[in-house]
Order: C-alpha cells, then structure tokens, then sequence
C-alpha cells in the first residue's frame, strides 16, 4: 500500500508541472490567433465609394472678353450680330471613395457641350483698316473638355460603408482641374499677329489651355434601390483661357483682340456659377 502511494506522488510531481506549462502554451497560442484574426479583420475593413453620371450649368459671367470681341466685330458686319455668351452645358463623369468617415475624394471628366452661334447667308464685313469682303455662313463655336479631382466633406449624414447613403446627406468641398479649349471663328475674322512678318496660312482654330477651380455645397438624397442617390451641386467655378492662339505655317502666334491691339488680346474667360445635377450609384467593397 505504501508502495502504490510512494509510486503517485512521484507520478504526480512530474505531471503537474506538464499540465501547467501545457495550459500555458494553449493560452498563448489563442493570443496568437486572436492577434492575427485582429490584423485580418482590420486589413479587409470594408470600403465606401461611388460613380456618377452628372449635367452641369454654367452662368457665364457677363463681363468676359469674349462678348467684348463680339461687341467689336458686330460693328464691321451688315446685315447681322454674333450674341454674348451667356451660359454653358456640360456632361461629365464621376468616381469617389468615401475615407475617414467624412471626407470623400473624388476623379472626374467633363466635355462641354459646343458653345456655338452660326449665321446663314452671305454677309458684307469690313474690318478695321481692312478692304470690304463678303463672309458666307460666319461662325463661332467653342469646344471645351477637361479632368478634375477633389475633396469633400460630409457635414450631415455621410454614407458608410455597412449602411450605404440612408438619409439626406449634406457636403461642402472644392476640386482642381485642367481643362483645353478650341475656339473655331470664320476664317476672315480679324486678328492680330503678334510678330513683325505677315501671317502666312489660313486662320484656323485657336487653341489654349487653363486650369481650373470651383467650390461646391452639395446634398445626396437616397433612392432608396440598388445603392442609387440623386446628387445636387451649387458652387462656383473660376475657368480663364488667357493663351488663347493659332500659329501659322511661319510659326508665328496670331490672336484675337477686342479693340485691335494687343493689349485687347481676348481671354476665354468661362468662369461662372454653376448648378450640378447628377445620378449616383453607392458601392462597397
């Protein structure tokens, strides 16, 4: 009997430390799985964006060179007046990630629809120091497109990334862009050549490039059905061509002036207040 007992006091002074290191190791590998299932969860958090199509109206600021230009040249035509421009349409393209909860980060494309005005008929037009000549269907049509990124940020209900867009969501935020311009006139417009040579080759269109700002207060409204959202802007963009030009077949610079000087060089100036309409569609990822 003695023996038996002396035989699991020894058994047990053995196996008692093994159980307790075992106990051990098993809480430290649970740390370990809970450690890395943190880092999984975390490394695959669910992320809120959006893509839209969007129609823009321009208000073109009415003190603008361009209806200088047309003030100046409706005074050498007979029979016929160019109009100010007074507002441009666009239609664009928007992507957006939604991060940090409120702030939200977007790339867009814009093209502008035409801005045109063209006249049907022959008409007599004299220029300034110029000899009288007949302009048959005289036009003027600007053409503009451009690329944007910006930020914004909710200040009323941003979507998230588990919820979507649930309610009415207010923002405010502002972009950058850069944008080119084509601007196409009829060939015997008057223009300035700002070289010492005669210009050789016919006008054609004058071309030029600005950047762009604009500042936002925007909402989004749920549809209520696939992620969809209606999205409505007012803001203000600042749009200038100032390098507005062609270059003849001698590679000299030839502009358009709204006096004849060429302190009168005409700057494309598109800027106005805008209003943004625009269907959206929320995804998460």
């Amino acid at each position: 009997m003695r023996f038996r007992l002396s035989i699991m006091i020894i058994l047990a002074s053995f196996c008692l430390p093994l159980l307790a290191a075992a106990g051990t190791n098993t809480t430290g590998e649970q740390e370990i799985i809970n450690k890395y299932v943190n880092q999984t969860e975390k490394k695959y958090t669910k992320k809120m964006g959006w893509a839209s199509v969007n129609f823009t109206m321009n208000r073109i600021n009415r003190n603008n060179d361009y209806n200088k230009f047309v003030n100046y040249q409706n005074n050498f035509f007979t029979n016929t007046k160019f109009s100010w421009l007074a507002q441009g349409w666009n239609a664009g393209i928007d992507m957006g990630l939604i991060f940090k909860e409120k702030f939200a980060w977007s790339v867009r494309g814009e093209y502008w629809m035409p801005l045109k005005e063209a006249k049907s008929g022959t008409f007599e037009y004299t220029p300034t120091n110029s000899a009288t000549s007949f302009v048959t269907d005289p036009t003027s049509e600007v053409k503009v497109w451009g690329v944007a990124t910006g930020l914004q940020y909710y200040v009323l209900n941003a979507p998230s990334a588990n919820d979507g867009l649930q309610k009415l969501a207010v923002r405010v935020g502002g972009s950058v862009g850069y944008y080119q311009a084509t601007w196409d006139v009829w060939p015997a417009s008057e223009n300035l050549n700002l070289s010492t040579s005669q210009p050789a080759g016919l006008n054609t269109s004058f071309k030029g490039s600005a950047p762009g700002f604009s500042m936002v207060m925007g909402a989004d409204y749920p549809a209520g059905f696939w992620g969809m959202g209606l999205g409505v802007d007012f803001g203000y963009t600042v749009l200038n061509f100032k390098n507005m030009a062609w270059y003849n077949t001698l590679d000299q610079e030839v502009v358009l002036t709204y006096n004849g000087n060429q302190d009168g060089r005409v700057d494309l100036n598109l800027s106005g207040f805008t209003g943004k309409v625009e269907i959206k569609r929320f995804f998460s990822w």
